[in-house]
């Protein structure tokens, strides 16, 4: 009896080693498969991290930027259930009404997101100037081809070198001269009016070339200016013109495309790499989307918002082939004064050349 005990307890001793080696071989072999699930959390599964973002335009809420930015805020937060939020603040409320500030904010990582002009992009990198050079374009077909190709790749990569990731490429347009002291037909007609630009050096450069008194301001002063009397004018495309308003402070408008606007939808680079891989995809897709939307919004409607301005009393003209001939001309010296901050092969890929 006390054999048959002893070789009992052997049994178990045995049956027990056994059982714990199986058990520690199979945590063992578990352990790299563990790994791998948390990795796959990381990168590629579902993703946890809640975000309330910042995003900042720099127009009314009455504008098509507005609009794709609502558009992008909506369509994140239903593909996440409300675990990523966008809210979004008009007229630049974020940076004090400084759109200069807000690209600043952006590559900083204060502010999360926002739609802002490659011009006041400028203030990063002057290479982003060449997007508006004067008379550059002849129809938004030469726009689309720069933007879709070389061109609009080249922007991206000087983009992710200030720490901005695009989402895709908006318009505000095609930039109109409104003023109210006289019709502009020819480089005569601008000479000695106080117009508000965009302070950055090239157009500080065009406008003191074509003769006049060029005024650096933030938009959201625009208006205000432009009542008192302050200044005589300003440029801007039909889609701003219109949600500020301006028929209301300015009595006309040259419409002569002379530098084309485009609009960047941008991230914060460092927090989108902090994004896990399936976020970071939906930026990517709904931003393009977005950015697409607003494009599209702004030429549909652009035709309704000139047929309303002019309704509202804004005087219309078109300068002829000839007329656009001289402004061409006085603007040329911008061209090689330039030619070497924007870099050659940067310009030529937005010459299509």
């Amino acid at each position: 009896m006390e054999l048959f005990n002893q070789k009992n307890e052997f049994k178990k001793f045995n049956v027990t080693a056994i059982g714990m080696s199986a058990v520690l071989l199979l945590a063992a072999c578990g352990e790299p498969e563990a790994e791998a699930d948390v990795a796959a959390g990381e990168t590629g599964g579902a993703c946890t991290e809640e975000y309330n973002l910042k995003m900042s335009v720099t127009v009314s809420d009455s504008s098509t930027w507005y609009e794709a930015a609502e558009k992008l805020s909506t369509d994140i937060a239903e593909a996440t259930d409300d675990r990523i939020t966008i809210d979004i603040f008009a007229n630049e409320q974020l940076s004090g009404g400084d759109s200069g500030k807000a690209v600043e904010g952006l590559a900083k990582g204060t502010i999360d997101l926002t739609f802002n002009s490659t011009i006041i992009y400028s203030i990063l990198d002057e290479r982003f100037g060449v997007a508006s050079a004067p008379f550059l374009f002849n129809d938004l077909e030469e726009v689309d081809a720069v933007f879709n190709g070389e061109g609009g790749e080249m922007f991206e990569e000087i983009l992710a070198e200030k720490g901005i990731h695009s989402l895709g490429f908006g318009q505000n347009g095609f930039r109109q001269l409104t003023n109210s002291v006289r019709p502009v037909q020819s480089p005569e007609d601008i000479e000695g009016l106080k117009i508000r630009i965009p302070g950055i050096a090239m157009y500080t450069d065009l406008y003191q070339e074509l003769g006049t008194n060029p005024q650096t301001m933030t938009f959201s002063e625009v208006f205000t200016s432009l009542q008192q009397g302050t200044i005589d004018g300003q440029e801007n495309p039909i889609d701003v013109i219109h949600s500020a308003k301006l028929q209301e402070v300015q009595d006309y408008i040259t419409m002569w495309n002379y530098s084309y606007d485009p609009l960047v939808l941008g991230m914060n680079q460092d927090l989108y790499e902090s994004m896990c891989e399936e976020d970071q995809q939906l930026f990517d897709e709904l931003g393009a989307e977005a950015a697409q939307f607003q494009l599209e919004q702004a030429r549909l409607k652009e035709e309704e918002q000139i047929a309303e301005l002019e309704a509202a009393g804004l005087e219309f003209y078109t300068p002829t082939e000839e007329e656009l001939a001289q402004f061409q001309e006085v603007a040329q010296p911008i061209y090689d004064q330039y030619e070497s901050v924007w870099g050659t092969e940067l310009l030529n890929a937005f010459q299509g050349e």
